[in-house]
């Protein structure tokens, strides 16, 4: 998960590049590209009732027919415009889904505004106490609602397994849902997740023998530097267990790489991460 480590990091990388952002500017998101055989797709707001409240979400599909359904976890900013994009770009490429809300307990979506970055000090402030409210069990009380949900929607094929994917503080979330819902999770995917291998005996890395998915981790250079062991952890937990993961190190990408409004976007490797999972999706969720 994003910390000030990671902040520190950033800065540093973005002082390098003297892109002349400063504290509280825009940042202006990528427009992702659009698949030449692109479906079309229906968009809706929704709520989603948990045992916790009610969770805002944005679910999108492909207007015809049923596909697998995919749930994604933001990263620590939340739901927000730029993984709505990411979201339909998915469904664009054949799947139901759903991208939830995970602060939905002390708030709608967005919790920031456009332009809001974790490099701030003043966003920062007001996103982790939120994240730090979360824990396991909260997501597993969310993972069974938001699954339940998908499957009850006609565009959700449920002869199929489910995908997850997570980014940051959303990368051990997938690991926890595989590991609650083990007959329906068939693939994750986590994209420089936060907290994949820590020494709690709760770790997501030990929940892997109570999967039955395939993985994949795509890790930013600088959280391989901060924790060169946890690939190899995941490796011999994956191995263990008989599990299929694709653990790739993504060289020059930082924490934070993907999602398309970030300060340290990479388009490039964002990319290659994006065909990779949609790689796995076909693979396991055919």
């Amino acid at each position: 998960m994003c910390d000030e480590e990671t902040v520190k990091d950033n800065d540093v990388y973005l002082s390098r590049r003297q892109v002349g952002i400063t504290g509280g500017a825009a940042v202006l998101m990528a427009t992702l590209p659009r698949a030449a055989n692109a479906a079309d797709v229906t968009e809706s707001d929704v709520t989603i009732a948990t045992p916790d409240g009610e969770a805002d979400a944005y679910f999108v599909h492909p207007s015809s027919g049923t596909h697998p359904g995919i749930l994604i976890w933001p990263d620590i900013l939340g739901l927000r415009p730029a993984f709505r994009q990411m979201g339909k770009r998915l469904a664009e490429a054949g799947y139901a889904v759903l991208v939830i809300n995970p602060y939905y307990r002390e708030a709608k979506s967005p919790v920031v505004g456009e332009g809001a970055s974790f490099q701030d000090e003043e966003t920062r402030n007001h996103v982790l106490p939120m994240a730090l409210a979360l824990s396991a069990q909260t997501v597993i009380t969310d993972a069974t609602a938001f699954v339940s949900f998908l499957d009850a929607q006609e565009a959700t094929d449920t002869s199929k397994k489910i995908g997850t994917t997570g980014y940051c503080m959303g990368g051990p979330f997938t690991m926890l849902t595989a590991a609650t819902l083990p007959d329906r999770i068939g693939a994750g995917a986590s994209f420089h997740g936060g907290r994949l291998v820590t020494s709690d005996p709760g770790s997501p890395h030990l929940r892997v023998p109570e999967m039955k998915a395939d993985f994949l981790f795509a890790i930013a250079e600088n959280d391989d530097e901060k924790q060169p062991e946890a690939k190899t952890a995941l490796r011999d937990a994956f191995d263990s267990a008989g599990l299929k993961a694709e653990i790739e190190v993504y060289e020059g990408a930082l924490h934070g790489w993907c999602p398309p409004d970030s300060r340290v976007y990479n388009e490039a490797q964002a990319e290659r991460a994006w065909a990779r999972m949609l790689a796995l999706f076909e693979g396991a969720l055919a």
